[in-house]
């Protein structure tokens, strides 16, 4: 039963409008965050914690609101661009039990803000761990609580100020039940026997180190494999370099001043002139024809430069699946066999396959394997590669079952070649 629903007849769906307790006003002073802080301390149980980014809008992934929820201390909404870091309400939150909803997407500008929880529960995954077919807040809500929530203010411009009303009711009411989901969720998972596995995950995710920066970024330009030629591709880095720096000193999203094509049109025309710069694809709009001279110098630079980027970079990343069979045909085989065993596995657990083992992860393990095919190689493979304990112990018999039989078939077919 879920904590504080026992005596409370929910129809079978009920439309939430606004807070319960009506909206609070957003905390946008040192004083108010202060007292902020001591509320949630007092307050008892769970913390549930959202933010808001305005993603398409703003440089970074920064949260420009965060709504808090626990029990004795109500909603509570922190303006982060008003008062800065929120370390006296992490402190103030020490050993509480967060919950978020999809959480590998707030933490990390919660990181920013000096917020860091010592312990996790993530709905949303929870939601896939229990085989759910839609995992969303809304969805997730209406399925094991009965309510439905609003969400067509999910991708606006939350750096606005001041934020209108209807957009503060709908951030508050991401944290109004999410609180009741968890336990709900909870139940699900107990029912299940997957609790166990949700505990891992969420301590996975809450202790996983920051990704380290990626090399050459610009690499990742939308298009970029449709550029030949070491120059081009210099003018693609400089192009890519100059939108960050501007997109950064303006604060803009970076494709708010020039998309991703208008970069790779440019380097594959490499344009000598503003009226030629200005006839490519992509920098008709206000904001990226106001920066022509600064397009056409990082092209230009790009022409003259004595040291062109190299084509590729060594990478540890694995080679396309597709091109395996010509490289490494004994991983392509491995891969072939396994991944359609795990995947039966996965459908047996009613869990995605992802959930299960990372396709990433799966890959490195048939491109390259332990020498042995016997069970406990293969799960010290699979630690090695970050599988979790309760994903080890389900997949280990499954891929070992699997490899083994592929062995045994691949020295009969051997055995028939030589005798014929």
């Amino acid at each position: 039963m879920v904590p504080g629903f026992e005596h409370l007849h929910i129809p079978a769906t009920v439309h939430l409008n606004g807070p319960a307790e009506g909206l609070p006003r957003v905390v946008d002073t040192a004083r108010g965050l202060t007292r902020a802080a001591e509320q949630l301390a007092a307050a008892t149980g769970p913390v549930a914690i959202d933010t808001e980014r305005a993603s398409g809008f703003r440089y970074g992934q920064r949260a420009f609101l965060v709504q808090l929820r626990r029990e004795g201390a109500g909603t509570i909404l922190i303006d982060p661009e008003a008062v800065g870091s929120l370390a006296v309400v992490n402190e103030a939150l020490r050993d509480v039990e967060w919950v978020l909803h999809a959480a590998t997407q707030d933490m990390p500008c919660l990181a920013e803000l000096n917020m860091h929880p010592d312990r996790l529960f993530d709905t949303e995954l929870g939601g896939r761990l229990l085989g759910l077919r839609k995992v969303g807040l809304a969805s997730m809500t209406e399925e094991l609580l009965g309510f439905t929530l609003s969400k067509e203010h999910s991708a606006v411009d939350w750096s606005q100020r001041p934020l209108p009303v209807d957009w503060l009711n709908y951030a508050a009411l991401d944290v109004e039940v999410l609180v009741q989901l968890r336990w709900a969720t909870e139940d699900r998972l107990v029912q299940a026997g997957k609790l166990d596995w949700a505990l891992e995950e969420f301590d996975h995710i809450r202790t996983l180190p920051p990704p380290a920066p990626r090399q050459d970024p610009w690499r990742r330009t939308h298009g970029v494999g449709n550029v030949r030629g070491r120059r081009k591709l210099t003018a693609v880095r400089n192009l890519w370099q100059a939108r960050e720096s501007l997109a950064r000193h303006k604060d803009l999203a970076p494709t708010r001043l020039l998309p991703d094509s208008a970069i790779v049109a440019a380097a594959n025309a490499m344009p000598r002139t503003v009226p030629q710069l200005m006839a490519t694809p992509g920098f008709h709009g206000r904001l990226a024809s106001r920066e022509a001279t600064r397009w056409l110098t990082a092209v230009q630079d790009a022409r003259n430069t004595e040291e062109p980027v190299p084509a590729t970079i060594p990478s540890n990343a694995l080679p396309p699946v597709k091109g395996w069979d010509a490289k490494r045909p004994e991983a392509a085989a491995r891969l072939k066999v396994l991944k359609p065993a795990v995947a039966e596995l996965a459908e047996h657990l009613e869990l995605p396959t992802e959930n299960l083992l990372t396709p990433e992860l799966l890959r490195r393990f048939c491109w390259q394997p332990p020498r042995s095919t016997a069970d406990d190689a293969v799960a010290a493979r699979l630690r090695e590669l970050g599988a979790r304990s309760w994903q080890v112990e389900h997949v280990t018999p499954v891929i070992g079952a699997a490899w083994r039989e592929l062995r045994s078939r691949r020295r009969a077919e051997k055995t028939t070649e030589g005798h014929e």
